[in-house]
């Protein structure tokens, strides 16, 4: 079993195991915390900064990313201290820049007293969370996607703006983005993803495309499958 240590949130006594971290021993004891660039899925990143909360540990005060400090024995938490909402506020207006209409960043918002943001908008859709490349690189295995450029031009791309040659146009990225802002296409036998067509393989058995042909042979060949295991899909097998 492995080790616990006791700190406190808001106030109440809480029990974590050694090597969790803030976010998620609030979320163990349902205590919130917001957030947009965490998974649990995926290696912690603070990206987001909207999980920031303040901690006293000893005598020292300060505000941390709650998805990547792990807990301590003794630590006190205030997830609502005056100073995080004003981080938090701030935080909220630069989202509402990029992306001033998702219901997400929009319930958010709300939540927190925002309505609006003081910054002129640049309104790009995606907030750089980075969840879409640390799915495709952590959890498929591949490098399909990364950033480029830096500072305010930094964004999403594939490598040199072309077809990604190593994309199996599973969708990954897109199921994962908080914000929907990646978007894929499926007519005539093709899924649309990245601006490139993959061909989908049809079941044998109902005639459906249930998968892109590249996504089923990379499977096939990262787990060792038999060549007739996706024969069919799941509803028919």
């Amino acid at each position: 079993m492995p080790e616990k240590v006791s700190l406190t949130i808001d106030g109440r006594s809480i029990e974590a195991p050694a090597g969790t971290t803030i976010l998620e021993a609030a979320q163990s004891a349902n205590i919130y915390i917001p957030h947009l660039c965490h998974n649990a899925e995926l290696k912690p990143y603070g990206a987001c900064r909207l999980c920031v909360v303040e901690i006293k540990h000893g005598k020292r005060i300060r505000q941390v990313a709650s998805c990547i400090y792990e807990v301590a024995d003794g630590l006190e938490v205030d997830t609502n201290a005056e100073s995080v909402q004003r981080v938090r506020q701030l935080v909220i207006e630069l989202l509402l820049v990029r992306n001033t209409k998702h219901p997400t960043i929009r319930k958010i918002a709300e939540r927190h007293g925002v309505d609006k943001s003081r910054f002129d908008k640049d309104i790009k859709g995606c907030i750089l969370c980075g969840m879409c490349i640390r799915t495709c690189q952590e959890v498929v295995g591949v490098n399909a996607i990364g950033y480029k450029y830096r500072g305010v031009n930094k964004e999403i791309a594939t490598p040199f703006d072309g077809p990604p040659e190593d994309c199996i146009a599973c969708g990954s990225c897109a199921y994962v983005c908080p914000v929907d802002f990646i978007q894929y296409t499926e007519k005539n036998g093709v899924r649309t993803i990245w601006n490139t067509d993959f061909e989908m393989h049809k079941c044998d058995t109902c005639g459906r495309d249930f998968a892109p042909v590249k996504q089923l042979e990379y499977f096939q060949k990262t787990l060792n499958l038999p060549e007739d295991h996706f024969k069919t899909c799941v509803h028919c097998k």
